[in-house]
């Protein structure tokens, strides 16, 4: 293989590929070399020389999202450290102006000194890259009110699978370039002529990462929609305009036991009406790990379920809607302690991020795996679906672990599998069928805010029908003929099982030990900001 001519660092030595294998989520694949650009013109050239070669290129940013879409067999294209790093905020227009390498914690703090904030706020603001949020369309504990990122995104700079640069804004004519001309000719005709088909197949849950956005294209006629949660599979992203919000003035958060797992649904609906900025959802099994070790100070509630409650506006409203929220949830059984200072609201919190740090002691024979960790349902089948993971973990012998954003329906599910133990390769890949089937008959999505990665794309099909699964084939082939971006994610690859190359186990792929060991590290304390080429040159 011919490297290409790179300002920036192009490697293919073991070391370096080894550091790139994984990401968060349950993969290990080795890629044949690492490029990291130096800026849109090194990544240009990067693009054409793929073209050229037949080269795959697999675009990341932090390498912290589940579905598998940051690891690939060929060239990852690391985007971090691109010059030059924007971070740009407009007070007035409350707007910010950044590359694709800034993280949400970064953007976050600047905003901050305006009194502004970018609503979606995922648990991986630390080390999440902007780039990485608008790929997967990302979102987080408060898009029960505020929405993913979608709604905030205002305009993208990308480099096209021609190596040419297409800027796409909100209400304007796309860039001029020969991936969006021949999008328009050839795919967007098709789309308008099955609106009726993508209406009835698109699931109707409060959020959605499978596939592209065919339903939120036809709804605004944005190009830009169709790159959002595209996951590096149509372009490249290297800048985004963000619209901004005022941080609201009063905040109060609540702890509501639910009354039962059947009666969530009715709960989460009555809580949703008082507009709440957060629902998240803390399962029994979430409970019962944080009660082995419990943080000081925190009791942990004897319940089913636990919903925590946040409330953000003025003082006025935020007192309101509190009170409204203590008699709903008091009229259908339930009960709710509400935090009446800011330690207690602290305390509250901590509960959700309290299974953490327990989960990461776990031994080496017993892994966390993020397997049907996305699924999403409509709110009154919650319940339903809580317990169709906790029978289904229970019939293949694999604990598990459930949270996640009440308010949309949505679950996360952490299967804790011993690694040692005969067959358990079979028992995760036949709960990984089971569910999925079940969250499909549901009227869910496998893919609430994660995307599909390599992890959900074989499922497309079942959830889509033939039909549309046609239209996002006739997309992905318009913006990316050569299939040269991130192929085998959102539309799966022939042949590629979704329980395969996975990062433990006997099929797990040999990497050198030390680099094995830093990047299991990173996994256990959220260490994604890692530089991994600072694995291979320790």
């Amino acid at each position: 293989m011919l490297p290409p001519i790179l300002r920036g660092t192009f490697r293919t030595d073991e070391r370096a590929r080894a550091s790139y294998s994984e990401g968060a989520g349950i993969y290990r694949i080795v890629p044949e070399a690492v490029a990291v650009p130096a800026d849109v013109a090194d990544l240009q050239a990067l693009v054409r020389w793929a073209a050229e070669g037949g080269h795959a290129l697999v675009p990341r940013g932090a390498g912290s999202a589940m579905g598998g879409g940051n690891v690939g067999s060929g060239v990852v294209v690391d985007l971090t450290a691109m010059a030059p790093a924007l971070l740009e905020i407009d007070p007035g227009a409350r707007t910010a102006r950044t590359s694709a390498g800034i993280t949400h914690g970064e953007l976050s703090l600047a905003a901050s000194r305006h009194g502004l904030r970018l609503p979606p706020d995922p648990s991986s603001s630390r080390w999440v890259t902007l780039g990485g949020m608008l790929a997967t369309n990302a979102a987080g504990a408060r898009t029960v009110r505020y929405g993913p990122v979608r709604s905030w995104v205002l305009e993208a700079v990308a480099v096209t699978a021609d190596g040419e640069v297409a800027r796409l804004a909100r209400g304007e004519a796309s860039a001029d370039t020969a991936a969006l001309a021949r999008f328009h000719q050839e795919t967007a005709p098709a789309i308008l002529a099955a609106r009726a088909e993508v209406t009835r197949r698109f699931p109707r849950t409060t959020k959605n990462t499978s596939g592209y956005a065919l339903d939120a294209w036809l709804a605004s006629g944005d190009d830009l929609d169709l790159l959002i949660g595209s996951e590096g599979t149509l372009a490249l992203v290297t800048e985004i305009t963000w619209q901004l919000d005022p941080i609201p003035p009063a905040r109060r958060s609540i702890l509501v036991e639910a009354p039962s797992l059947e009666g969530l649904g009715v709960l989460i609906v009555a809580l949703r009406e008082e507009g709440p900025s957060a629902l998240e959802l803390l399962d029994r099994t979430f409970l019962d790990v944080v009660r082995q070790d419990p943080p000081p100070g925190i009791t942990v509630p004897a319940a089913e379920t636990v919903v925590l409650v946040e409330m953000e506006g003025t003082a006025d409203a935020v007192d309101g809607g509190v009170a409204r929220i203590e008699s709903a949830v008091a009229r259908l059984g339930g009960r709710a302690v509400v935090a009446r200072t800011n330690e207690e609201a602290a305390a509250i919190w901590m509960l959700r991020h309290a299974a953490s740090p327990i989960l990461a002691r776990l031994p080496e024979t017993r892994r966390s795996m993020q397997l049907v960790e996305d699924g999403c349902v409509p709110l009154h089948r919650l319940g339903e679906y809580i317990r169709l993971l906790r029978d289904a973990a229970a019939r293949h012998g694999l604990p598990i672990v459930l949270f996640g954003h009440a308010g949309d329906g949505h679950v996360h599910a952490n299967l804790l599998p011993d690694v040692t133990a005969h067959g358990w390769e079979h028992e995760v890949a036949s709960l990984y069928d089971e569910v999925s089937a079940g969250v499909l008959a549901l009227g869910g999505t496998p893919a609430g805010e994660h995307g599909d990665g390599r992890l959900r794309a074989p499922l497309l099909e079942q959830l889509y029908g033939a039909e549309v699964t046609t239209l996002f084939r006739g997309v992905k082939e318009a913006f990316d003929p050569l299939t040269i971006l991130n192929p085998g994610v959102i539309l799966p690859a022939r042949g590629a099982g979704p329980v395969s190359h996975l990062k433990v186990g006997r099929g797990a792929a040999p990497i050198p030990d030390d680099i094995a060991a830093a990047l299991r590290t990173i996994e256990r304390t959220g260490g994604y900001a890692t530089p991994r080429l600072s694995l291979a040159d320790p």
